[in-house]
C-alpha cells in the first residue's frame, strides 16, 4: 500500500497504521485507514503515492509485456499498475484500503477515456494473504512498500505461489529507510526514534526462504540499490 506505498508514501508510516491482512470483516486492512484523518494523510503523501521512480523500477524489473496478467500488491494510487498496463499487460491492483481503491479507479478511468493505456487495470479488494485471483492465473506478482504490513508473510508466500502461471515470476521491495544512505533515514529515525515502535523492518532472508518453503524456484534475496535508494529485494519464479 503502497502504499513511494514510493508506495515513497512510506517513508511516513504512521499512515501505515494500515495492515495489509484481513481482519474478519468485510473490508481488508486496518480500521485507522478507513476514516477521514486516513484521508488527509493519504492527500498529503499524494505525489508520492502517484508516481514513484521505486515502483517504475520494479515493474521494470518484473518487465511485463503486452497480454501477459499481472498482479500489484498493494497498489496504493496505482504508480506501478499504471506504468504496467501503459505497456500493454493485463493488471489486478489488489488494494485493501476503500479511499484508495477509489482514487485508484478514478484515475484508471480517466486514463481509459484518454486511451492513454494500452492495457487494462482492475481494481480490487484484498491483501497478499488472500489474493483474489484463480489458481495459477497470474505470469508475474511485484509488490512495492507493503511486505512489512502483510499479517502473515507465510500465507502472502503461498498465495502468491499459488497465483503464479508455471515460470511466473515475482519481485518484492521494501524500502530500507534504516538504511543511513535512504534520502527519508532521518525522517523515519525522527518517527520511530531509532527503533521499529510497531514498524519491523522486513527480513529479505527470511521472505526469501518463505518463498522457497511455498514451492517457489530461483529464490534471491537482499540488499540491493534500486532508483539510488537502498531497498530490500526478494526475488523468484513459479517451476514450469
Amino acid at each position: 500500500r503502497h502504499h513511494d506505498h514510493d508506495h515513497d508514501h512510506d517513508h511516513d508510516h504512521d499512515h501505515h497504521d494500515h495492515d495489509h491482512g484481513h481482519h474478519g470483516h468485510d473490508h481488508h486492512g486496518h480500521e485507522n485507514d478507513q476514516g477521514l484523518k486516513a484521508m488527509v494523510r493519504y492527500l498529503r503523501m499524494a505525489p508520492k503515492m502517484w508516481h514513484s521512480e521505486v515502483n517504475d523500477a520494479v515493474v521494470d524489473l518484473v518487465a511485463p509485456v503486452e497480454g501477459e496478467r499481472v498482479l500489484d500488491i498493494g497498489a496504493g494510487m496505482g504508480p506501478a499498475a499504471v506504468r504496467a498496463a501503459g505497456v500493454g499487460a493485463s493488471v489486478i491492483a489488489v488494494e485493501p484500503t476503500p479511499y484508495l481503491r477509489r482514487i485508484l479507479a478514478a484515475r484508471v478511468g480517466a486514463l481509459g477515456v484518454a486511451r492513454r493505456l494500452d492495457g487494462d487495470v482492475d481494481v480490487v479488494d484484498g491483501a497478499a494473504e488472500h489474493l483474489p485471483v484463480a489458481d495459477h492465473s497470474i505470469d508475474a506478482v511485484w509488490a512495492v512498500n507493503t511486505m512489512h504490513h502483510w499479517i502473515s508473510a507465510a500465507d502472502g508466500a503461498a498465495e502468491i505461489h499459488r497465483s503464479l502461471r508455471p515460470g511466473g515470476r515475482v519481485v518484492l521491495v521494501d524500502e530500507d529507510f534504516g538504511d543511513p544512505t535512504h534520502p527519508h533515514h532521518e525522517e523515519w529515525v525522527d518517527r520511530h526514534g531509532g527503533g521499529s515502535h510497531g514498524f519491523t523492518m522486513v527480513d529479505a532472508a527470511e521472505m526469501g526462504n518463505l518463498l522457497e518453503a511455498a514451492g517457489l524456484i530461483e529464490v534471491d534475496c537482499g540488499s540491493r540499490t534500486l532508483a539510488g535508494r537502498p531497498v530490500l529485494l526478494v526475488s523468484a519464479r513459479a517451476a514450469k
